[in-house]
């Protein structure tokens, strides 16, 4: 599998995903897509939960209004697109405000004091930055903390035009989308397999040649040791 730097010093920017990278909190939000579907019925609210999965990484305004358009039956009526994502907020920020945070997320932080660090998320960039201001993390992230209703490759591709990525650039993640916007900006990309929803998750970063890790704790045993 391709490799990544084996300090992580070297690099001038780590962008991280949070969801199953930094939070626990994949589980967290697949239930909160259940919940909001649900005024259309369990099959509904399963299918969303289920394209969700399947499309990780995607932000909730995506998701939702694929939803709308192709999951649930024509002239079957329930929440707007906009009750939906206010629904799902609801039940999905008391989740993020509680679940785990990654062990080692400090140390690797302390270790890498000259790069810049970044978050790229499908989470609302809002409630992102309201979470980790909350739970006392978004000091680390001197680069931004940034998220949805703008895509990650967007948001990509703006922070590189305005130089707060700078290369080389590591982007930490743990979905097919995360890997996806990694390669279209010529990232260096690492998959975390821990939390990720990503189904034979072995098979996968095999045919694409991915370098793989458990978690932080193993990117801080594993890579920041000096050259």
């Amino acid at each position: 599998m391709k490799s990544i730097k084996s300090n992580l010093g070297d690099y001038a920017t780590l962008v991280f995903d949070c969801d199953g990278v930094l939070l626990d909190s994949n589980k967290v939000k697949t239930q909160a897509f259940y919940q909001a579907a649900l005024p259309y019925g369990e099959m509904a609210a399963q299918a969303l939960a289920d394209h969700h999965v399947a499309n990780g990484g995607v932000s909730r305004y995506k998701k939702f209004s694929y939803f709308l358009e192709h999951i649930v039956a024509q002239h079957v009526e329930g929440p707007t697109l906009e009750q939906l994502l206010d629904r799902y907020a609801e039940y999905v920020r008391s989740g993020l405000l509680s679940c785990d945070v990654a062990s080692g997320i400090r140390e690797l932080r302390a270790k890498t004091p000259n790069t810049r660090w970044l978050i790229v998320s499908g989470g609302d960039q809002s409630e992102l930055r309201e979470i980790f201001a909350q739970r006392k993390l978004a000091e680390m992230f001197d680069g931004g903390i940034f998220g949805s209703p703008d895509a990650k490759e967007e948001i990509l591709a703006r922070e590189q035009r305005g130089s707060n990525i700078a290369s080389p650039a590591l982007f930490i993640g743990d979905s097919k989308y995360d890997f996806k916007a990694a390669s279209e900006s010529n990232l260096d990309f690492l998959f975390l397999s821990d939390w990720s929803e990503v189904k034979n998750w072995q098979q996968w970063c095999h045919e694409n040649n991915i370098y793989a890790l458990g978690n932080i704790s193993s990117l801080l045993e594993t890579c920041t040791h000096p050259e």
